[in-house]
């Protein structure tokens, strides 16, 4: 029963109706007997921070999908490294934040085999960030794909920076969806499929019920391929680890709350 004592967490974007983080997470209160409730909320840009004030100061936090991530980054109290988060919660009378997104991108990564060789990065956003880091901690060099060379170039350089090697030229052992195309059923594909090369893996963080558009083809095309669902549960469990350190994630409740809902 939700009373006035229990905790409130939101993934909040724009749009965000698709999203089934509160099914992960609400699967994972009740089966740890935790007084707290998870939804999807809409919040614009201009509403963001305080949104995002009002939850942590409330003892709760949450998750910041598309478009927010790099600006909810400069809402929190420490610097965060690739200038993008995913999870919020509060601490210290202030708002924290992390990036789960490479948790769960590394999950996913291992779920196709860990395929070798660089990572294509297709996108610039937030989730092209995560992807980046997650590159980096799994030794891989990345190459970048955007609609715009300019913003690729820049992009890559940023990373650089950070420490991820550049790949430019060699082909791609996994090339990535990091943008948004795919949420709905008449979008473009983010990448052509017959531009990869055989043998590489796709991994498509956008996630749908009987799996995305771009998965279809690339499986047709025998390529290895998965959605976002690993990388969500992924994600989840990293930040669940955020907001109670002190509890284990229910890693295979909440698995299978994301099965019933894809189903």
């Amino acid at each position: 029963m939700i009373t006035g004592a229990t905790r409130v967490y939101a993934v909040l974007g724009d749009p965000v109706h698709h999203s089934l983080s509160p099914v992960l997470y609400n699967a994972a209160f009740r089966a740890l007997g935790i007084d707290a409730v998870s939804v999807a909320l809409r919040a614009d840009a201009p509403s963001l921070p305080a949104v995002m004030r009002a939850l942590a100061g409330a003892g709760g936090g949450g998750n910041i999908t598309v478009p927010h991530k790099r600006l909810a980054a400069g809402l929190v109290a420490t610097a965060v490294e690739g200038g993008a988060i995913n999870t919020f919660w509060g601490e210290a009378a202030a708002i924290a934040g992390a990036n789960t997104d490479p948790d769960g991108i590394l999950a996913a990564w291992d779920g196709l085999g860990s395929p070798a060789g660089q990572w294509l990065i297709v996108g610039t956003g937030g989730s092209a960030i995560a992807a980046a880091l997650a590159a980096r901690r799994a030794g891989a060099a990345i190459a970048v794909s955007s609609r715009l060379p300019s913003r690729a170039a820049q992009f890559l350089e940023r990373m650089t920076d950070l420490g991820v090697r550049s790949g430019e030229g060699g082909e791609p052992g996994l090339v990535l969806n990091c943008t948004p195309l795919g949420l709905r059923a008449n979008d473009a594909l983010p990448f052509p499929v017959e531009a990869i090369p055989e043998g590489a893996a796709v991994l498509d963080l956008v996630y749908r019920a009987g799996e995305t558009e771009w998965v279809r083809h690339a499986k047709a095309a025998r390529r290895p391929a998965m959605d976002g669902r690993e990388v969500l549960l992924g994600q989840a469990i990293a930040a669940f680890r955020c907001w109670y350190p002190e509890h284990r994630p229910p890693t295979e409740v909440m698995r299978g709350a994301l099965a019933h809902a894809l189903r």
